[in-house]
């Protein structure tokens, strides 16, 4: 298979510069942008439902049904805002880096689309403080985009106005979580909300707001472009379109790849990434980051979509792949990854500040009797912790116990 064939947010990444806008326009960049102004916005937003396209930061919650929640509460409301979650903070994902430093104007072309599909005139992209190439490339593309007319006031001398700026993360993993990042951008303490309401209803400000992640926004230029139909044809039946899969460990080409949804764990590593180094085979893998999941040998021929990996109870989550091999110390990981939520855990519910501790200080020598008791840890945790950070733990420990406990 041309994998090549699959390639939606990295459109020609691998033969242009898109850093350079002449060279995006080249490549049909800012036409979807031109096609969407013409039409109805509610056109645009069920022509996103029907594509099938879903949130690619980790949830997957359908991204048309979203942006019409977010329209819906804006009824009587003077003001709708727009933010890209570029908080790229799960241990093992950088797909979200390679899209803003390799094509920074799709991003900036699926939003402006989105914002003028919900009727926003403000948008924000929250990036990451580590993150200083993808800042440096994200805001000289805002920059050239507003000499263009393509941001800002009557884009492409319409009717349509709609400003964009960018702003920049702490370094708190716990931002990468919807509502904390609003609390961040509003220049508060990275501290979670409760739900609901959510962002749709009172998001930044007390006003709706629409947010997704980099690489669901780089989905919507090419779903105006082509046509749902022609997105929903790509991936399974309820896993539509692609996903970078960020790949790590002891295969011949680690690195980000674009594939259709639906490829097996076997095609990712033994044919995109070339198989194991020599010397190492293949043990499992760890899928969707520190909060994902860990899988053995069993999964390989299961189809990487968001429907398939949940029956088998696994998580897509944010498409990372870490794979492990003969040499890897299963339980050194999986303490590394409870001293990670140890870490980053802000302390505001009890659950989670005291819960990281002890599932960490339980995880540095893990018996029979310890892993029991830790997963009755962290299903307590996970049905009584305010944010996804307390409710993670559950999902390493879990399939760790299931695949790896021996």
């Amino acid at each position: 298979m041309n994998y090549n064939n699959w390639q939606i947010s990295l459109k020609d990444s691998d033969r242009y510069d898109l850093n350079n806008i002449e060279n995006y326009i080249k490549t049909s960049g800012f036409e979807a942008l031109k096609k969407a102004l013409s039409m109805n916005p509610d056109a645009i937003v069920e022509s996103i439902k029907k594509s099938g396209l879903r949130g690619r930061g980790g949830a997957g919650f359908p991204t048309g049904m979203k942006q019409s929640f977010t329209k819906r509460s804006c009824d009587n409301c003077n003001q709708i805002y727009v933010v890209c979650n570029a908080d790229e903070g799960e241990p093992g994902t950088f797909k979200d880096r390679y899209i803003m430093e390799k094509n920074p104007y799709i991003v900036i072309e699926g939003m402006t689309i989105a914002a003028y599909a919900v009727g926003a005139t403000k948008g924000f992209i929250y990036i990451r403080g580590e993150y200083e190439k993808s800042i440096q490339s994200m805001q000289h593309a805002i920059m050239v985009c507003y000499q263009h007319n393509l941001l800002g006031q009557n884009i492409l001398q319409g009717s349509f106005s709609f400003d964009l700026e960018i702003y920049i993360g702490a370094g708190s993993y716990l931002c990468g979580e919807e509502l904390t990042l609003i609390e961040s951008l509003e220049g508060k303490r990275g501290y979670p909300r409760i739900k609901p309401p959510f962002p749709a209803e009172k998001g930044l400000w007390n006003k709706p707001t629409l947010i997704n992640n980099v690489e669901t926004f780089s989905h919507i230029p090419f779903i105006i472009t082509n046509g749902s139909e022609v997105y929903a044809s790509i991936g399974t039946s309820e896993s539509k379109g692609t996903k970078l899969f960020c790949v790590s460990g002891n295969v011949k080409q680690p690195g980000v790849y674009e594939l259709p949804l639906g490829i097996t764990l076997r095609e990712l590593i033994y044919e995109v990434c070339g198989g194991m180094e020599a010397n190492y085979e293949f043990k499992g893998a760890l899928i969707g980051g520190a909060a994902g999941t860990f899988v053995d040998v069993t999964f390989l021929d299961v189809p990487l979509a968001y429907e398939t990996l949940k029956e088998k109870g696994a998580t897509l989550g944010s498409g990372a792949v870490m794979v492990l091999d003969n040499t890897t110390n299963l339980k050194g990981l999986l303490s590394n990854i409870l001293e990670f939520f140890k870490h980053e855990s802000c302390g505001k519910c009890v659950p989670c500040r005291i819960g990281t501790t002890i599932l960490y200080e339980h995880s540095k020598n893990i018996s029979n009797v310890d892993i029991n008791w830790m997963l009755q840890q962290a299903e307590y945790m996970a049905k009584n912790s305010l944010c996804p950070l307390g409710q993670s733990p559950i999902l390493p420990i879990k399939s760790f116990s299931k695949y790896f406990n021996n």
